[in-house]
Formats: structure tokens, sequence, C-alpha cells
């Protein structure tokens, strides 16, 4: 009877763990990010930390699935964290040396990006084993609330910290942060999951196994065409997250409302996943969450990129995030409840992995489209067709970019909804039932109501 509750503790510490250690990294990226905007005064740099930052997510998730599943999770998550924190070390003495080049970011932050790929799979699929099927949606929601959390407290401290010790003290603070995640999460127990069926099928070497969740989502083609979706909008949006530090600079001119601004930005990702851990959600209508979900994103991107005053500029910006944690609380929650365990972390390497396959390209697009492109047209003649919609003023052209981002994805989610096998899917595809479970437990599994997560 205890066991429940002492796994509900254990998820509860590695989300505090989570929190703390991604105040650390969010106070140094901010950090970092304000000073080479600073000193470049293009969005480019920034997209290229992006694009460094996403290729090993593409690359390596199928490797990093395997170890999930293979070994003890924690001991996955704390390399991650070791690894991290090597990086930052680096990252540190280039800062303080006082020979810093872009070129070392983009380093550190590759090599940063090798190792958390394998947190996020062995993470995602701790949850199923810590958490019981009657909380898993609400425990996913609060999950969604780590990174808004951190994202409202950060860049208070990073414009105390920045000014006060400056970039290189930023940095420390974030390495100590990841060691001390790294402690909390050698202390703490990961049950292992059972093994079943599915994942004797999908066992043999590495490379068999890497690309087992593959397998998976190619038997299950709905799934699959959702998640190329996903790949599609994460590159019509992707970019506004790499545009939002220039963007909200340009509008405002100023640093210490770029502080403000994303505050409101986080909370308004707080609000989201306090509203789907509120009120939570049944099976098989998840899918009309999401999708829906989507779609009053791409309206609140339009209204993002045309806003031109800085009362627009917040109200925009904090409903921007809203549906992005219903979104993302809701589908995690779809996955777990649909894999089995023991393949869990193949699966969600794969999910991320295709999720991100077309983002390195957005990032690699964005930042030359805003600073040789679209911004330069603001003001000429041909700019003002488009004048009445986002403006004649600096930052005009980001505006832009996110308008025609917001348009695409609402308009390609309409048309992906009314896909018939996608509006069916959560009800189509059977739920995972455990050997255990008893038959009368198996035949209610439709109709029990939990509630919601997801990762766009």
């Amino acid at each position: 009877m205890n066991q429940p509750k002492h796994n509900m503790r254990t998820f509860y510490t590695l989300i505090l763990t989570q929190v703390f250690s991604l105040i650390g990294s969010k106070v140094s990226g901010l950090a970092i990010g304000i000073y080479v905007f600073n000193q470049t005064g293009d969005a480019t740099p920034l997209a290229l930390v992006s694009f460094f930052a996403v290729v090993p997510q593409v690359l390596a998730s199928g490797v990093s699935g395997v170890l999930a599943d293979r070994y003890d999770r924690r001991y996955v998550m704390a390399l991650a964290d070791a690894g991290q924190a090597a990086g930052t070390v680096l990252l540190f003495f280039s800062f303080a040396s006082g020979d810093f080049q872009l070129w070392h970011l983009y380093g550190v932050v590759f090599i940063q990006a090798i190792f958390s790929v394998f947190q996020g799979p062995a993470f995602m699929s701790s949850v199923t084993m810590l958490v019981p099927d009657s909380q898993r949606d609400r425990a996913n929601a609060v999950q969604q609330l780590a990174g808004p959390t951190a994202g409202i407290i950060a860049p208070v401290l990073a414009g105390t910290i920045y000014g006060a010790v400056g970039v290189t003290g930023a940095i420390l603070i974030d390495m100590l942060t990841f060691l001390v995640a790294m402690a909390v999460v050698l202390r703490v127990h990961i049950p292992r999951p059972e093994k079943t069926a599915e994942g004797a099928a999908l066992s043999g070497s590495v490379w068999k196994e890497s690309l087992g969740g593959m397998r998976y989502l190619w038997a299950r083609r709905p799934l699959l065409g959702l998640l190329l979706h996903i790949s599609l909008l994460n590159f019509l949006m992707g970019g506004s997250g790499v545009l939002m530090t220039p963007y909200v600079l340009s509008r405002t001119g100023s640093e210490a409302m770029l502080g403000v601004l994303l505050g409101l930005m986080n909370l308004g990702a707080i609000t989201g996943g306090l509203l789907i851990g509120i009120v939570g959600g049944r099976k098989r209508t998840r899918i009309h969450i999401i999708m829906p979900g989507v779609i009053v994103l791409g309206c609140f991107l339009v209204a993002l990129g045309m806003s031109q005053h800085l009362i627009a500029l917040g109200i925009s910006i904090f409903l921007l995030l809203v549906p992005v944690s219903i979104i993302n609380a809701t589908f995690l929650s779809l996955l777990q409840a649909k894999i089995a365990p023991d393949i869990q972390g193949r699966v969600f390497a794969v999910v991320g992995q295709l999720a991100m396959l077309l983002m390195p390209l957005s990032f690699l697009l964005v930042g030359p489209l805003a600073d040789q492109v679209f911004e330069p047209a603001v003001g000429s003649p041909g700019w003002q067709a488009v004048a009445p919609l986002v403006g004649n003023s600096t930052g005009a052209g980001i505006g832009l970019i996110l308008v025609v981002g917001g348009v695409l994805t609402t308009v390609s989610t309409l048309f992906v909804y009314a896909i018939p096998s996608i509006r069916h899917l959560e009800a189509d595809m059977p739920d995972y039932i455990p050997a255990h479970a008893d038959s009368d437990a198996a035949e209610d599994a439709g109709d029990t109501p939990i509630e919601a997560a997801a990762v766009i």
C-alpha cells in the first residue's frame, strides 16, 4: 500500500530537481543570449545555437532509447547531467579566459545536446513506472510546469546575476545546479518495467533495438502520421522560440521588459498546465484536445506577430504557451497509456526524433530570413502591403515570420484533423494492459477517467 506513495514522492523529487536545474540553465542561457545579441545585433547566432542543440536529438535518439530500456534509468539521467555539467565547465573557462568566441558556444551546446538526448526518454518512461494510471495525467501536467516555472524565476535572477557577476557567474551557477541534480537522481529508486511480448519481439542487438521504436510506429500508421505532422509544426513554429529574444528586444528596446515578457510567457505555460491538471481528460478524447489546441496555438502565434504595442504584446505572449502545455501533457498521457513500459524508452526516443526532424532546417533558415530578408524589407515600398498587419517599426519583419508560421500551422492542422484515421486514432489503438491486470480491469480500461500530457 505504501509503494505507490513512495513512487509519487520519487516523481515529485525528480520534478523539483528538474526545476532547480532548469533555473540554472535558463539563467546562464538568458545571460549568454543577451550578451551575444548585444555584441552582434543579429538573430542568426541564436538560431545557430538552437541548431546545434537539436541536431543530436535527430541523429542519436535511437541509441538513447535503447539505453533507457536496457539500464537503470536513473543512471542514464545522471550520465546526462554529468555530460551537460562538463560542457558548462568548458564554457565557463572560455568566458573566464576572455577568449570567448561564438564557435566555442556552438561546440559546447552540441556536446551538451548529445548528453541531454539520453535524458528525455529515460525521464518520460520513468513516469509510467512511478505514477499510477489514475494520477498520470495530473503528473504529466505537473511535469509541464517545470520549464515554465523555471522560466519565470530565471529572468528575474538572470538580470541580478548578470549585473553582479556577469556571464561567468551565471554559467558557474548553472554548473552547480547540474551537479546537485545528478546527486539527487542517483539517490532515488525507479522501478524496472516488467518484460512484455512486444519488448521481447523488439529485443536483440543495440542496432536492432535502436530501430525497434520506428518499427513500432510503422505498424501504427495513424500515430506515425500524427508525429510527421508534429514535425512539420515544429518546423513552422520552432523558429519563433529562437526569434523571441530579438523580437521582444526589437519591439520594446528594453532588456528589463524582455525579462517581464518572458516571465509572462512562462506564466501562460503554467496556466495551461494547471488547467489540464485540474480538468484532466478522458480516454478516447485526448486527440480532440490535441488537434484543436494546435489550431488555437497557430492563431495565438499570428496574434503575437501582429502585436505592435506593449499591452497587445503582453497579452499575446501570455496566451501563446497556454495551449502548448495542454497539448504536450495530453499527448504524453496518450502515449503512456498505449505503449508497453519496457519499450517506452525506444518509442519515446523515436517520437522525439521525428518531432525534431525538421527543426535543424528551421533554425538554419530563420536567422538569415530575419536578418537578411524580412527585417531589411521593413519600410520598403513592397512592405506597405503587410504594414497594416505588422507595422513599419523594427521587429516587424520578425513579426511577419511569426504570422506566416501561425497561419500555416492552423491551416495544415485543420487538414490533418479532417483525416478519419487521425481523428479516431485514440479509440482504434488499444491501451497497454499489464499482465497482472484482471479481466474486469481490462474491460473497463476504455472507460476509466484519466488526465492529460504530451510532447510537441
